[in-house]
């Protein structure tokens, strides 16, 4: 007599598929959460929020507070250790173009072992160094990994992990480095102030290999756009794959970067010399610094707003028009001489700062594809970050040769508006190419 089949107990028979939302059973719908994002989600963006506050230790903001104690300590100018920071990020820049396609190869969690230990090396490097030479090591390995391979790394998994949700995913992931923005600062003055500015970096030191083990347990399991982005979402937020070599010959890469550069060319020439600024109109240096409060706010309530826009215009259609609030607020700067102007462009900066955090992470996916996304963002982000370099020597140079300041910001808001004009035919001419079958590029 043949004996019954074996019952199996659904749980282990059910497993998760290939393409859709870890942590969900086959046969079961995703479980909400608030923002249209599924439970298993939440780990995901928990990562990626702790990339992007990871990356602030590598962030200028953050090495800018230490600069008085190592200019001191190693007997440089303002000039030469401006000179090292620079070739350092230059350095990191050109090395993230060749390393940055890992990340399309390479599962989340094995990304995070290969960045965030070497970012931890380079605090100890910072905590320790005896000479000039381990000084700029470690600023290589700060700017690569911190500036460089992580936010890029949160920014291509966000883009390749969410289709429909893209935008807010974005937005949520970047507040990490605001609130390493708000935060490490005022800890980090606080360190250096009673224990000293290595002992700073110590901290960091240690904040980053406690991350570095903790990381790894939220990326464990992938995530693949579910079915609840299907069909027409996912058309018109995400276009067929484009190589990276075929998007270097594609004509539209390079008429996006005047305003994909933009906000870092400009928000680093601005800061850096804000304070030439302020000495050359007699403000107060306090009230001045205050306004950074009104960009930090308004930075993250926009990057929030963005979030929710993007995924209602996408990408190309908000691209257009980023740039105005920044362009506005650069035009105030140069031309008002009251304190009050400082505000009113810290505050449309941040308008146009919050929308691009989003912006960026969600427009390389809709134009060239998740297949070989890292690779590209590679490009992009080393060309972002050459800007943030180049902007504010050249600024320099030209106020030694007595162009005027405030003219030079006058410039830099005309760049803002032309470049809005410029992406207004742009993207016109991106969403026609998108509903016409692609044919590829000549080698």
């Amino acid at each position: 007599m043949r004996r019954p089949p074996k019952h199996v107990p659904a749980s282990r028979t059910e497993r998760v598929p290939e393409c859709g939302t870890p942590d969900v059973p086959k046969g079961r719908a995703p479980t909400p959460v608030a923002g249209g994002f599924a439970r298993g989600d939440v780990r995901l963006l928990a990562g990626g929020f702790l990339l992007f506050f990871l990356s602030s230790f590598g962030q200028t903001f953050f090495i800018s507070l230490f600069s008085d104690g190592i200019r001191t300590e190693y007997g440089l100018s303002h000039g030469t250790f401006g000179g090292l920071y620079t070739a350092a990020t230059l350095v990191g820049a050109f090395t993230l173009v060749r390393a940055g396609h890992l990340v399309d190869h390479r599962p989340a969690r094995a990304v995070v072992r290969v960045t965030v230990p070497p970012l931890a090396l380079g605090a100890v490097a910072m905590a320790v160094s005896p000479h000039v030479a381990v000084l700029f090591a470690a600023l290589v390995l700060l700017r690569f990994f911190g500036q460089g391979m992580i936010t890029h790394a949160s920014f291509t998994l966000m883009g390749r992990w969410f289709t429909r949700e893209r935008g807010r995913a974005v937005s949520v992931a970047t507040l990490g480095l605001n609130t390493g923005e708000a935060l490490l600062p005022l800890l980090a003055v606080a360190v250096a102030a009673g224990v000293g500015w290595r002992s700073a970096w110590w901290g960091a030191a240690a904040v980053l290999a406690v991350a570095g083990f903790l990381l790894p347990l939220l990326f464990a399991r992938e995530r693949r756009p579910s079915g609840g982005t299907e069909g027409a979402a996912v058309t018109a937020t995400t276009a067929p794959t484009w190589t990276r070599a075929e998007a270097l010959r594609d004509p539209y890469f390079y008429l996006l970067m005047p305003a994909v550069a933009a906000p870092a060319l400009i928000g680093n020439t601005v800061f850096f010399h804000l304070e030439y600024l302020v000495e050359l109109r007699h403000w107060s240096p306090e009230a001045s610094g205050s306004a950074f409060a009104v960009y930090a706010v308004a930075t993250v309530v926009c990057n929030l707003v963005g979030g929710h826009m993007l995924d209602r215009l996408t990408a190309l259609g908000m691209m257009p028009y980023f740039l105005l609030p920044l362009g506005c607020g650069l035009l105030v700067l140069s031309t008002a001489d009251g304190q009050a102007s400082v505000f009113a462009f810290m505050a449309l900066y941040g308008v146009t700062n919050g929308l691009s955090l989003s912006l960026f992470g969600a427009t390389w996916p809709e134009v060239y594809g998740v297949g070989h996304l890292g690779a590209i963002r590679a490009v992009v982000v080393a060309v972002v970050v050459c800007a943030a370099a180049v902007g504010p020597g050249m600024s320099g140079l030209l106020i030694d040769g007595g162009v005027s300041y405030p003219g030079q910001i006058a410039a830099m808001g005309v760049h803002c508006l032309a470049a809005s004009a410029l992406m207004l035919r742009v993207t016109r001419r991106l969403r026609t190419r998108r509903r016409t079958p692609r044919t590829p590029l000549p080698h």
